[in-house]
């Protein structure tokens, strides 16, 4: 089962972290949620307090500790969140739990990268790297996966190579 998280930290970073575990509570706090899955200080160093929304096409939402199936999970989901419509963001769906082995460098895998996101509009962000659903590789052990929105000083340019999820 995939537990998820969906929480706001600041004004500036929005996230949202789904645990495989069957062990949490829909009604856990933020704190407590992001401290028993060690999402702190592992990923980031304080709590989020608020949330945003995450509705998948096979019509599950994340909600704080529910438990999402990967096959729930699998398509690009609708971020919603509260945004200045005259600022960009950059979306990051990451799985830091990837590779427990000794070269860290090999830790986190990236799942979708989106940059340039006008306000709350992902659809008209520019996207880096395509949607890649979770689905951990079976006897990996507890995977987190977390979506970050930064608020970004302005529209940036980038000039990386551009993936897509084939």
């Amino acid at each position: 089962m995939v537990s998820t998280y969906i929480l706001l930290i600041g004004h500036t970073l929005l996230l949202i972290i789904r645990i495989h575990t069957s062990h949490c509570q829909a009604n856990m706090s933020a704190t407590s949620a992001f401290k028993s899955s060690k999402i702190v200080p592992d990923v980031v160093d304080t709590a989020p307090k608020d949330t945003i929304q995450l509705s998948y096409p096979s019509g599950s939402k994340a909600e704080l500790g529910n438990e999402l199936t990967p096959t729930q999970v699998k398509d690009q989901p609708t971020v919603s969140y509260p945004a200045d419509p005259d600022s960009f963001y950059t979306l990051i769906f990451t799985d830091p739990d990837n590779y427990d082995g000794p070269e860290l460098v090999y830790r986190e895998w990236h799942h979708w990268l989106v940059v340039n996101i006008p306000g709350n509009d992902v659809t008209k962000g520019d996207v880096l790297s395509g949607y890649i659903g979770s689905g951990p590789p079976e006897g990996t052990g507890i995977h987190r996966y977390v979506y970050i929105l930064f608020k970004q000083p302005k529209k940036l340019v980038f000039d990386e190579k551009k993936l897509d999820n084939k």
